[in-house]
């Protein structure tokens, strides 16, 4: 689509506003969630503020953006901005816990819109030469939020209130708004095609299903509870049946013909594991630095800073790179680098210092950055203009599905191991030690000054050992998506004139 190039850079700015705000809202409230269970009560149900945000915007994800495909990016951008803002709105005046887990839903169905159709339209907009330094740019923000959300919820809460969190979104999501509503001219040459009404409703709930197991169990739920089970069995019954569909359907919502193509399925796989390896590093390395090193919940955030500024660096590098060689190239370099970084963490203990856990937070930040990038760029190459939102929207919804798999199996390792290794190391009694003990309250500085020192030291080399596992297993996703690009093919960025989106679709 060609656009003009005083337009661009408003249309830009617009969009990195946008996933800005829908990226970051992902991880925002956790370090305000102690402060907002304080106020609204509800301490049995905060996990649905997580949750309903993740489930409604994951399961919108592939539907968006095959709607994108079908009846144009704008309006689909336009509609997860209006609706995300609305739902910022609600958050900001809930009352009870209740409330405030509704109203998240509500925002997660806008970024479920927000995300991959913002990496869609830079695709149309763009000319192929100039895609990788842009997606570099938006990798580098969509990175940033995901790893400065923590700290930003934290700083906010602190100084000004929890309610912020949510009307801050406000002014940067309504100047996204006008910016794009103003300069982004699309073409109203669109397809009017029959919308997969089944398709999409047994993927949500298979999706709804799949997350509502996993953040459920093991915390509210036991595993082998008839709760749980029955989710996991909802979920394959649906996910089952969402297959049989999309099989027969004209216009499906995620089509098979995609996954036929060796580099759009190389670089899903690649995207789903990723995913679930960078959570790993982002959760439990303020973990280890606020539990075994004593720092505070602030300081915990500030010395994720090299892994967030190496990531960022990184994903530049990559927009660039994609220009010049083959993305196989690019992600497998990537990939070694970042299994380099996940095993030189799994080697940390109480003695080392912050210099040191500094250094391999840039190896691992600077191996994990060029997926941010990269990723979305090979997984649309090749695809014509109907076919990339579905294609990004798809990219999109794997790695956040990593995301929660990964912290769900590598939080029950880490949580058994350092249960196990507590009772090993305070004697079966459990001497000073609280019950089900969980490594975010029991090392809070309140926490700690109530512990013996003696016990704390323990308790410290019980959590560090514990980290150090979960970092141990967390090289076997690293080691599939090394894997998973080296299977990507020669495909590399193609620079030959493309249609315009209005000659791609067909009038109905």
């Amino acid at each position: 689509m060609a656009v003009k190039k005083n337009r661009l850079g408003w249309i830009v700015a617009g969009l990195l506003l946008g996933i800005l705000i829908a990226a970051i809202d992902n991880t925002i409230v956790a370090t305000a969630m102690g402060t907002m269970i304080g106020e609204l009560g509800g301490l049995d149900q905060f996990v649905w503020v997580t949750s309903a945000y993740m489930v409604a915007e994951m399961a919108g994800m592939p539907i968006f953006g095959k709607l994108s495909d079908m009846y144009g990016r704008k309006k689909f951008f336009v509609f997860g901005i209006v609706v995300f803002l609305i739902g910022s709105m609600l958050c900001g005046t809930a009352h009870t816990i209740t409330e405030l887990s509704i109203y998240r839903a509500i925002q997660g169905i806008g970024g479920g819109a927000l995300i991959p159709i913002t990496f869609t339209i830079i695709f149309d907009i763009f000319p192929p030469e100039k895609r990788g330094k842009m997606s570099g740019m938006f990798g580098a923000v969509f990175g940033i939020a995901n790893l400065f959300g923590p700290l930003m919820g934290a700083y906010i809460t602190d100084y000004w209130h929890w309610r912020w969190i949510f009307y801050i979104n406000i002014p940067l999501g309504l100047l996204a708004f006008l910016l794009v509503v103003f300069f982004y001219k699309e073409s109203h040459e669109h397809s009017r095609q029959k919308i997969d009404v089944w398709g999409a409703a047994t993927l949500v709930g298979a999706v709804v299903s799949l997350m509502f197991a996993l953040e459920l169990g093991g915390n509210t739920y036991a595993w082998d509870s008839f709760v749980i089970l029955g989710l996991f069995a909802a979920f394959a019954v649906l996910f089952i049946a969402f297959l049989l569909i999309e099989r027969k359907a004209a216009e499906p919502i995620i089509s098979y013909g995609m996954f036929r193509k060796r580099l759009f399925a190389a670089s899903s796989a690649a995207a789903l594991f990723y995913g679930a390896a960078f959570i790993t590093a982002a959760v439990y390395i303020p973990i280890f630095v606020q539990g075994v090193m004593g720092g505070s919940a602030t300081n915990s955030g500030l010395i994720l800073l090299p892994l967030t500024l190496s990531s960022v660096v990184a994903s530049q590098v990559g927009g660039m790179l994609s220009a010049k060689m083959t993305f196989r190239r690019i992600m497998v370099f990537s990939a070694v680098v970042f299994l380099l970084g996940m095993y030189l963490l799994a080697t940390i203990t109480p003695e080392t210092s912050r210099t040191v856990l500094s250094l391999y937070m840039m190896i691992t930040g600077f191996g994990i950055g060029f997926s941010f990038s990269v990723l979305s760029m090979s997984a649309i190459q090749g695809m014509d203009v109907r076919q990339r939102g579905s294609a990004n929207s798809t990219i999109s919804f794997l790695r956040s599905l990593g995301m929660t798999i990964g912290i769900t199996v590598f939080g029950i390792i880490q949580r058994n191991d350092f249960n196990n290794q507590l009772a090993e190391r305070l004697g079966g009694s459990g001497e000073n030690m609280p019950a089900n003990a969980d490594p975010q309250q029991l090392l809070s500085p309140e926490m700690r000054a109530l512990i013996p020192k003696p016990v704390m030291e323990k308790i410290s080399a019980a959590l560090s050992l514990s980290v150090e596992h979960a970092f141990l297993w967390a090289l076997l996703p690293v080691f599939f998506a090394l894997l998973s690009v080296s299977m990507m093919g020669a495909g590399r960025m193609q620079f030959a004139q493309e249609p315009s989106p209005a000659q791609s679709r067909t009038k109905a």
